[in-house]
């Protein structure tokens, strides 16, 4: 079942080659509205990090209660992914972005001028309100405005290289923007970027829709939506207080019985939000577990990186930054190559190669110890590492929404998008927790690196088995066919 990454109507590039697809000027300036919308969420999950002491002591925000500046972020925009990608689908795509888009800037601004903590975090949770419309539907728009094969690749490649450069970008801006105009400057960066984009995006961007209109299933709605919103709180709160608090523990369970509610919603819906057999296709669901390891994994490799280099090699945040600057040149590199790549092999043969490569690369940091050379083995690991991520990234995109018709991309891509999320949410709580309360800290982060490199490892050879990677090229293209079928 391999994919076919060629357009029907064009003849397949010679073997070793792919067909460079040429952008129109106009599709040019749609690629740029939708990567630059996706660039700006990306950067907001990290462009606060380094500035959240200085808010801190600038709002009067206890230490404890700056977990919030990150989690008033996170809850409305995990929770609402797959509402939104489904309100996207029925009632506009177009629409919905550029509300949420509207929404995000004038959130960005709130936070911005924000003159209590009360006010910040409503700014930040409207800010993740509006991320959770623009980022499925603007996946969406990609997904549709541009069609299977190299243009599609080359689409979803550049989107991919921006959403990881976006992190690595707000890691380093955050920094340097605080020490140079205050934290508010990086509230303000977001809002700036969407007074770039709007303007732009109601000229250029088409409206997409499905032919029909079902009615809205609301009981899947409310059980998907508050079990998100429950299992994320549980997450990002373990994260900075560990499993053993009542709310954790409380928050983790309803999560999980919300969310076995929502499939037995959806198994008897008449228009389900989400479609049972979609998930059980082969490319959704094995595409979605290698998303949802690379992520997890990656942003936990990241995570006690961060505290190794400060806590044991003493550098400081800037050179920190430095460090995952690094990282941000060469997944851009990555992004540029990865297209080639999946047109040469395949998208499903390049995410197990891409999962294969960053639990290996990942083994390398075992070798970290106290001296100067660490700095160099760490920033030359973790940028090779992040290379083999972008593929991972961009292939499991490609795997998920290659062969999904036009009026369930945004389902698919509201799947993609929640993999996401909670990949990012859940790799640090389970793992990066053992590198924090370790007595030892290095010998907790080589605890959670040999962890990590296990399970990326483990993945690639389920994703491969799931897949059936061993079949060879050129035997038709992705079929949506059921995880239990031959």
């Amino acid at each position: 079942m391999a994919i076919d990454t060629t357009p029907t109507s064009t003849p397949a590039p010679a073997a070793g080659q792919q067909a460079a697809p040429r952008l129109s000027a106009r599709d040019r300036l749609v690629l740029f509205v939708l990567c630059a919308a996706q660039f700006m969420v990306a950067l907001d999950f990290s462009v606060l990090n380094v500035a959240l002491p200085v808010l801190g002591a600038d709002l009067g925000m206890s230490t404890s209660a700056l977990q919030w500046a990150v989690t008033a972020f996170a809850l409305p925009s995990g929770g609402f992914l797959l509402l939104f990608g489904r309100m996207g689908d029925l009632y506009g795509r177009r629409r919905l972005f550029l509300a949420g888009l509207a929404l995000f800037g004038a959130a960005s601004l709130l936070a911005t001028l924000a003159w209590d903590p009360a006010s910040f975090l409503a700014g930040r949770a409207l800010q993740g309100l509006g991320a959770a419309a623009i980022v499925p539907t603007g996946m969406s728009l990609l997904t549709t405005t541009f069609p299977e094969g190299p243009a599609r690749d080359r689409a979803l490649g550049i989107s991919g290289t921006l959403l990881s450069l976006g992190f690595t970008v707000g890691m380093v801006a955050g920094g340097v923007l605080t020490d140079l105009l205050g934290w508010r400057s990086t509230m303000g960066l977001l809002a700036l970027f969407v007074l770039i984009v709007l303007p732009l995006a109601p000229r250029l961007l088409p409206e997409s829709r499905t032919p029909e209109r079902p009615r809205l299933d609301v009981p899947g709605a409310v059980t998907v939506t508050g079990g998100l919103l429950s299992l994320i709180y549980a997450l990002t709160t373990a994260a900075e207080h560990g499993f053993g608090r009542a709310d954790v523990l409380v928050t983790l369970a309803a999560g999980l019985l919300l969310l076995a509610a929502f499939v037995a919603v959806e198994s008897r819906s008449a228009a389900p939000l989400v479609s049972l057999p979609m998930l059980r296709r082969r490319t959704v669901a094995w595409g979605n577990l290698g998303g949802l390891v690379t992520f997890s994994m990656m942003s936990t490799v990241v995570f006690v990186l961060t505290l190794y280099l400060q806590e044991v090699l003493h550098l400081s945040a800037f050179e920190t930054g430095l460090v995952f600057g690094v990282q941000g040149v060469l997944s851009v590199v990555a992004g540029s190559l990865a297209p080639r790549v999946i047109g040469r092999f395949g998208a499903r043969r390049t995410l197990v190669g891409a999962l294969a490569g960053q639990g290996a690369i990942g083994l390398s940091l075992l070798a970290l110890g106290e001296g100067g050379w660490s700095v160099v083995l760490a920033t030359a690991a973790v940028s090779l590492a992040s290379m083999c991520h972008l593929g991972a990234i961009i292939s499991y995109g490609l795997t998920v929404t290659s062969g999904v018709p036009d009026e369930e991309q945004g389902l698919a891509t509201g799947l993609v998008t929640s993999t996401q999320q909670v990949g990012i949410t859940v790799g640090i709580p389970l793992l990066g927790v053992l590198a924090t309360t370790a007595t030892d800290l290095r010998s907790g982060v080589h605890t959670v690196l040999v962890l990590d490199a296990a399970i990326v490892l483990a993945a690639a050879v389920l994703v491969a088995v799931g897949l059936r990677v061993n079949r060879p090229a050129g035997s038709g293209a992705v079929e949506a066919e059921p995880v239990g079928a031959r």
